[in-house]
């Protein structure tokens, strides 16, 4: 259901035909400013890849036929999500890349999700608009660590978002990063961390979202 909400639909995307020339896909792509765009069948239903404006650019320097479709230069053929997906998958697909696909049910081209709608998505999730705080924090990464850095904060203050990095390494120092509720003092947030210290929690940096 998230994939679906942030996804543009079909018909406010830019496509182009299969059948269509690279010099038509060009001029589409000169003319609209994208980077890439979505190739579909004739059908206007199946996903077929992406054309590269950067992929054209390289085939024409090069002497290449213009009047070939632009299935000659087709990528990211595989790069699709479905609207049901995890939404985790779309992470380890996306990556360097505008947009990700989406398909429906039927496997029918819906929409494409954007690389700058994930990166919003982000910001909002960790409520770095409305908080005041964020603590980098550093744990043994030990079983508990989380709850225990958790009961610590609350003594003083609310929790808005939470993120863990480092899940992956072994024998490593795991980071906490919590973003505290709105209106704290320093004051406030100083006590926190020596509460935090006093436990084996180190506080690595604290960022002042309304100053930094």
């Amino acid at each position: 259901m998230l994939i679906r909400q942030l996804s543009i639909p079909g018909s406010n995307v830019t496509t182009i035909p299969e059948t269509a020339t690279l010099e038509e896909a060009i001029k589409l792509l000169e003319e609209t400013g994208f980077r890439c765009v979505p190739v579909l069948d004739q059908s206007g239903k199946i996903f077929r890849g992406n054309i590269y404006k950067m992929h054209i650019y390289r085939h024409k320097a090069n002497g290449g036929d213009m009047n070939l479709p632009v299935t000659h230069l087709l990528k990211n053929a595989t790069k699709y999500v479905h609207i049901n997906s995890s939404f985790f998958k779309i992470f380890f697909m996306i990556k360097d890349l505008p947009y990700i696909t989406v398909l429906d049910e039927n496997n029918h081209f819906y929409g494409i999700l954007t690389h700058s709608t994930l990166i919003d998505l982000l910001q909002q999730s960790w409520s770095l608009d409305q908080g005041s705080f964020v603590l980098t924090i550093a744990s043994p990464g030990e079983r508990g660590d989380l709850a225990n850095i958790s009961k610590l904060i609350n003594r003083h203050c609310s929790i808005m978002s939470c993120i863990t990095l480092d899940v992956q390494r072994e024998n490593m120092v795991r980071r906490i990063i919590m973003t505290l509720e709105p209106g704290l003092t320093q004051e406030t947030v100083d006590e926190v961390s020596r509460s935090l210290d006093r436990k084996g929690y180190k506080v690595v940096q604290i960022e002042d979202l309304h100053n930094d």
